[in-house]
């Protein structure tokens, strides 16, 4: 008996891509990680994704934590009530408490580099996971062997991902991101930016609930002219 000839169905092509401007230490973007994840893999057949790292805390910002901490302690508060999330005792009772970590976005910005190049299709994914290796696991942000264990975690070689991390290289590659960001004039974290055929539009700014995001997502479409 023939059988008749099948052809695997082809996946449709991707028109639009969706950056997720974020930063390594933005709270708001620790309480946003579910959600987006959540869409990323809801919207991953007509979208391509690409995470940015937007320099919250570089240059003269940079500083121990013990600073801001008057300023954290109350707004972990107003994250947790709002999300859902919850910011772990080791970041609450250790590094917070302890303040002498010294808070900057470059190391994880630098991180996120090296991952990006390995496994692109993973990027939101080791996003979420960086916000939860400082604001949960109470690693501190300059660490750069906790970073190498994040990278494990995704099947890469930790002591080789820790090695590009300080490479001039990636340190570039951060610093792009920072530039990237600040030329698109991303104010606030996080920030999605949608990209239609080379037309560029700001998306959504801020934290919200997921059916808000699908809403945003629906407007935005409209107005690239994005066809239904």
């Amino acid at each position: 008996m023939l059988s008749a000839k099948t052809t695997a169905p082809q996946p449709k092509e991707k028109t639009m891509k969706l950056y997720y401007v974020y930063d390594g230490l933005c709270g708001w973007c620790y309480g946003f990680s579910g959600i987006m994840t959540e869409f990323a893999e809801k919207h991953q057949e007509e979208l391509d994704f690409e995470v940015i790292a937007g320099g919250m805390v570089t240059g003269e910002r940079i500083g121990e934590i013990g600073i801001a901490a008057g300023y954290i302690g109350e707004a972990y508060k107003q994250v947790e009530d709002h999300t859902g999330v919850k910011f772990g005792e080791a970041f609450l009772e250790g590094t917070l408490k302890e303040g002498t970590a010294l808070f900057t976005s470059v190391p994880s910005a630098i991180a996120l580099a090296v991952f990006k190049v390995q496994q692109p299709d993973k990027q939101i994914q080791f996003a979420a996971r960086l916000l939860k290796s400082t604001y949960y696991d109470g690693n501190a942000p300059i660490d750069y062997v906790a970073y190498g264990k994040l990278a494990a975690e995704f099947g890469l070689d930790a002591d080789d991902f820790v090695a590009k991390m300080e490479t001039e290289e990636y340190e570039q590659l951060a610093e792009e991101q920072f530039k990237l960001a600040n030329d698109w004039g991303v104010t606030g974290f996080p920030t999605l930016v949608l990209e239609y055929q080379n037309n560029l539009i700001i998306m959504s700014g801020g934290y919200m609930p997921a059916p808000q995001l699908e809403q945003q997502f629906i407007a935005a479409k409209e107005e690239l002219g994005v066809p239904k």
